[in-house]
């Protein structure tokens, strides 16, 4: 099946570590910052407000619903600015936020696992958020990270997908993509003949029905190393 797997490519977001907990510290992070700096603006806004702030401005400009850097922004500057504050309160609290954002706590399995598969195949990253592995300290056991920002397109949109193929150079069968989402990581790929692992950190969790299953199924990276032949 991975005969001729030369890259293998991981989601980061519940794959790599736990997303819920950092979010909701981020944004408790922003709420605490606006009390202190901005209480007019904190008693009017809370994080489910700028929640639906964003999905507004997504349905909005379809056209730049991928970024999720900029939705936060511009979410939080039209709030500031209905309270008669400057827009660039918006781009200050984004970077609260994304400081906040990048104190993740990797899975136990994964940078063990990291250190063992680079030492056979080229690595690397494609994620829809915002965090930036080279921030979190873990950018040298990468070839290149892409997000969805940075390319204009998010997963499951077969062009990002494309965008790895293009920057390694691979074809399809020799590319893994590596994720926890049945849609974005495992149905997008494989439009374009990828592999594709589908990370089950929960054991509950069923795959969904009408959608094809993936090439293997994996409770932790160190069961990828294990499904390699190449790597022992």
């Amino acid at each position: 099946m991975f005969s001729q797997l030369r890259l293998i490519c991981f989601d980061l977001d519940n794959t790599f570590w736990p997303i819920e907990p950092v979010i909701r510290a981020a944004d408790q992070a922003v709420e605490q910052w606006l009390a202190a700096q901005y209480p007019t603006l904190a008693a009017v806004v809370s994080p489910d407000l700028l929640r639906e702030a964003r999905f507004d401005l997504a349905r909005q400009h379809p056209d730049r619903a991928h970024d999720l850097t900029w939705l936060r922004i511009e979410a939080l500057a039209r709030c500031a600015l209905a309270q008669g504050l400057p827009a660039a309160v918006g781009r200050e609290g984004f970077e609260v936020f994304i400081a906040a954002r990048h104190r993740v706590e990797f899975y136990p399995d994964v940078l063990p696992a990291l250190d063992v598969l680079g030492q056979s195949f080229r690595l690397a990253t494609l994620s829809n958020g915002n965090a930036d592995i080279q921030r979190i300290g873990a950018a040298e056991r990468f070839e290149f990270s892409l997000n969805a920002g940075l390319i204009g397109y998010a997963k499951p949109d077969p062009r990002a997908f494309q965008k790895v193929l293009d920057i390694s150079g691979c074809q399809p069968a020799e590319v893994l993509y590596v994720g926890d989402d049945p849609d974005h990581d495992i149905a997008g790929p494989q439009k374009l003949g990828l592999r594709t692992a589908w990370m089950r950190r929960d054991p509950a969790r069923d795959w969904p029905a009408g959608f094809t299953a993936p090439d293997v199924v994996l409770a932790t990276l160190a069961d990828l190393v294990s499904a390699l032949p190449r790597v022992r």
